[in-house]
């Protein structure tokens, strides 16, 4: 379906934009307290009186922490794939099938956790050999001690995260921002307690900010999944829905979200292969990369709490059967998203300078940062649009398969590819290279955005039993 669109008709009207608001600020103020962690964590240990002790701390505990997102990438997909699912039977009023989506969810995570605590209870050096020079041997012993804290907290992470997905599905933003608000606090005070020695405490420096991490994990666990599975009144699962049969949404599960895990884990492999390029380039390039890493997140919140938040309204909006509703909806979507990254691009601009001199780095690596952030800005343009049609609107309308194909193509065979030429193999600049590791988010949008077009991006799903689509 194919519907001839004035430029007023993707401006959308009051209605959508009060409904997109109230999902995706509590969402966007989410990201922007784990972004708060995640700058307090590289702020405390690039304060530790050393130099070169705080740059190889950085380095470790940002190359650790690929790892650890590449797992929160899979649970990501894992629960963005059922999303597809529970957003739509929720927009249906059919409980029945969510709940049975979510088990299939629960179930995959669980197994997933499982596999990443073994690996790394198992071999944290090896896991740190893969995105460090072998003869940084600094920077792999202490991303090695690091990853030895991280060990519990794949189940905490993975649980934790595709509940909120779930709820956040069915319009419950709340209270996964009551949660990541008391969790900062919990994180922020125990790695200052930890990283530095205070109240009496060793001072542990990196291994004390794993700690801070751990504990605060701990705490999402507790508040998301006891609110999840006792307290909730809107979906109403219970840990003995666990347990239910769900043979008859297998199928339809396998056939909407695997796709997108697909995608989901390619691209956090992607993004591993990516900071494995980064590692060869030396510890003065990850401690930048680091650096920028978070200014990167603090100017995309927004986008990423609309993107969501894009994803569920066309999630409702089908699920309700008003298919030319959503098309609409999608042009509207792409016109914010396009003014929010060209602010995003800017605010990296107007900020870069002020960010870069508040690390204690050495000055190599505030030298690469500065070219970094002129890279990123021109990639948060296409990033922002990119993500809201990829991670929003073609996703929520089922079209997964052709956005596992978009991912495999423009990642693999570009990406990682010209970065590796770029970087090791050339030695160009660090713009050039950076611009390269992510020139696929350039060419995606572009892709994604004849498929917004065509209409072909909007799919049916079964209900759980049924035989025929909606």
């Amino acid at each position: 379906m194919v519907e001839k669109l004035r430029f007023r008709d993707c401006l959308g009207d009051k209605a959508l934009y009060k409904k997109m608001l109230k999902i995706a600020i509590p969402i966007s103020l989410q990201s922007m307290i784990t972004v708060g962690i995640n700058l307090m964590d590289t702020v405390m240990l690039s304060d530790l009186g050393n130099e070169l002790l705080s740059e190889n701390s950085l380095a470790a505990s940002s190359q650790a922490g690929q790892f650890i997102n590449l797992f929160m990438i899979f649970c990501m997909g894992i629960g963005m794939g059922a999303s597809v699912l529970t957003s739509r039977f929720w927009g249906k009023k059919d409980l029945y099938s969510l709940k049975k989506t979510v088990t299939i969810m629960l179930r995959f995570a669980l197994c997933f956790a499982a596999v990443f605590t073994v690996v790394t209870a198992i071999t944290p050096k090896g896991i740190m050999h893969l995105f460090a020079k072998d003869e940084a041997t600094e920077i792999i012993t202490l991303g090695a001690a690091y990853l030895k804290w991280m060990v519990p907290t794949f189940f905490c992470m993975g649980l934790s995260l595709v509940c909120t997905i779930v709820l956040r599905s069915v319009g419950l933003v709340q209270i996964p921002l009551i949660c990541s608000i008391l969790a900062f606090f919990v994180n922020v005070f125990f790695n200052w307690v930890f990283i530095f020695g205070r109240l009496g405490m060793p001072r542990m420096e990196i291994e004390g900010a794993a700690l801070g991490t751990l504990i605060a994990r701990v705490f999402e666990l507790l508040f998301i999944c006891g609110y999840f599975f006792f307290i909730d009144k809107r979906i109403r699962y219970r840990i003995r829905d666990l347990f239910l049969k769900c043979r008859d949404m297998v199928g339809e599960y396998f056939r909407v979200s695997f796709p997108v895990l697909i995608s989901d884990g390619l691209l956090a492999f992607g993004n591993t292969a990516v900071s494995m390029v980064m590692g060869r380039m030396g510890g003065a390039f990850v401690a930048a990369n680091a650096v920028t890493t978070v200014v990167q997140q603090l100017s995309s919140v927004l986008t990423q709490g609309i993107s969501n938040a894009s994803g569920i309204i066309t999630g409702h909006t089908m699920g309700e059967g008003d298919y030319k509703k959503a098309y609409r909806q999608g042009y509207t979507f792409l016109f914010i998203s396009g003014i929010m990254g060209t602010l995003a691009g800017l605010v990296i601009l107007l900020v870069k300078d002020a960010v870069i001199s508040f690390y204690g780095v050495t000055p190599e690596a505030k030298a690469i940062a500065d070219q970094l952030m002129y890279a990123i800005a021109i990639i948060m343009v296409f990033q922002t649009v990119g993500n809201m049609l990829t991670k929003g609107v073609l996703r929520a309308g089922g079209d997964t398969k052709f956005l596992m194909l978009g991912d495999i193509l423009f990642l693999w065979v570009a990406s990682i590819p010209l970065g590796f030429l770029a970087g090791p193999v050339l030695g160009w600049s660090s713009f050039w290279i950076y611009f390269f590791l992510k020139v696929d988010q350039i060419l995606k949008t572009v892709w994604c955005y004849f498929r917004l077009q065509s209409g072909k991006w909007m799919k049916k799903v079964r209900s759980a039993g049924a035989e025929k689509g909606e």
